[in-house]
């Protein structure tokens, strides 16, 4: 088939894709296909490009043994994009997600590893305590509030109910959308509803002028607290609620680090404490460290811990709760990170787009390297891109948490010890 050129195909779909694709292969080109599974055999339309296809599933001709029934309409009738793997059972969702892991940890950072472990959710339904929304205005006037579809970026559909999404998030949003006549005045805006332990957090994207906030804020007294993000700016606390009432500003941590999957998150957390202790580092580097969850508990150890963390209002009060001589540092990681060195261990837990490149330049180049890395991760492939850029160090372990059950997001958290022959052999070059 030339690039470009769509047919109908018959497809046997081998495996899951990074991103939840199906992928099956075409004289020997490789088709990607959403909303199918591991042994299915689908009719697809498919459109060409130079080395693969993207294909679009038009029917299952006959299901392979994970597929079952997803239960959310709208993943069946609006093909929200909200979820990728509604149509797989639980265990091989989570078979998809080590094998996402291992894929990209082999094709991008050219490391032999094998299958990881993985930790499967207590809770695969209503666990998300964040949800954030798309908001259009009708040329009526009426708001359509939702998620887009997985093959439309710009649509919206109009969400009733997310069976994955905590319904006390579900609720506040309702309150959200009653409250349309003091919104920003724009056409299209974002607003995203998230609980933590300080309360619930409301975050507005979008407006250049908000003059209605405050009756907006009224409007929704589920929320603790209220930020804004016009375009091109920071992002804002407006106005809070506390014992002694409403009161505008201020300093506040609270709508930051707040985990989707609270159960999972303490998982993941007591993991990463417990790999950081194994290793009696005197000296650490919490990189990305948030208001300090990793970064005290190990301070009250015993370790010297420089905490990094770019948000002022996080720094500051993970810099309250550090014993000296540990300290906290407001930056970005790839600004002060070489002031922070030598350290002995280095925790990364970077956003979703991993480090910049000049995080890894460091640590790789260092005259005294750390001994070991700790890499959080939210995504495989920025995972293996960064590895890929630090040969001096081998992974020592690799273990997966599965924090977004129904979708393909996987958390991973993967050790990193120096590797003394790749240092015999740079020394040898």
């Amino acid at each position: 088939m030339t690039p470009a050129h769509q047919a109908a195909l018959e497809l046997d779909v081998e495996r899951i894709a990074t991103g939840g694709d199906g992928v099956a292969r075409v004289d020997g080109a490789v088709i990607f296909v959403p909303r199918t599974a591991p042994g299915d055999r689908v009719t697809a339309r498919v459109e060409m490009r130079r080395r693969f296809g993207r294909g679009h599933l038009e029917q299952v001709i006959a299901p392979g043994p994970d597929r079952i029934e997803p239960p959310c309409q709208h993943y069946r009738v609006d093909r929200c994009g909200g979820c990728q793997l509604q149509h797989l059972d639980y265990a091989a969702q989570l078979e998809a997600k080590r094998g996402m892991i291992r894929d990209a940890l082999v094709r991008i950072a050219r490391r032999d590893v094998e299958l990881p472990p993985i930790q499967p959710s207590p809770v695969q339904w209503r666990y998300r305590g964040k949800l954030t929304m798309g908001m259009q205005r009708r040329p009526s006037g009426e708001w359509v509030i939702g998620l887009h579809p997985y093959d439309d970026p710009v649509g919206i559909f109009d969400l009733r109910d997310c069976p994955i999404t905590d319904e006390r998030v579900l609720e506040i949003w309702r309150a959200i959308a009653a409250a349309h006549p003091h919104y920003p005045d724009e056409q299209a805006l974002r607003a995203s509803v998230q609980i933590g332990e300080a309360g619930v957090a409301v975050t507005m994207e979008g407006g250049h002028h908000w003059p209605s906030r405050a009756e907006f804020f009224a409007a929704v007294p589920q929320a603790t607290a209220l930020w804004w993000k016009p375009p091109h700016r920071l992002r804002m606390l407006v106005a809070r609620r506390n014992a002694g009432g409403v009161e505008e500003g201020g300093p506040d941590a609270s709508a930051s680090f707040a985990q989707v999957n609270a159960g999972m998150g303490r998982a993941l957390h007591e993991y990463t404490i417990a790999l950081a202790m194994r290793h009696q580092a005197a000296r650490v580097v919490d990189a990305y460290a948030g208001v300090g969850g990793t970064a005290v508990p190990l301070a009250a150890h015993g370790a010297t811990v420089t905490a990094i963390e770019f948000d002022r209002d996080a720094a500051a009060a993970c810099g309250s709760a550090l014993p000296p001589p540990s300290r906290a540092v407001s930056g970005r990681v790839e600004d002060t990170l070489l002031d922070a060195l030598p350290a002995d261990l280095v925790l990364l837990n970077p956003p979703r787009t991993g480090v910049d490149a000049r995080v890894t330049t460091i640590l790789q180049d260092a005259q005294q390297p750390p001994r070991a890395i700790i890499y959080t991760s939210c995504d495989p492939a920025t995972l293996a891109r960064d590895l890929s850029r630090m040969p001096r160090y081998r992974i020592a372990s690799v273990r997966a948490f599965d924090m977004f059950p129904q979708t393909a997001h996987v958390e991973t958290v993967c050790e990193l010890v120096l590797d003394e022959g790749a240092s015999s052999r740079e020394a040898a070059a």
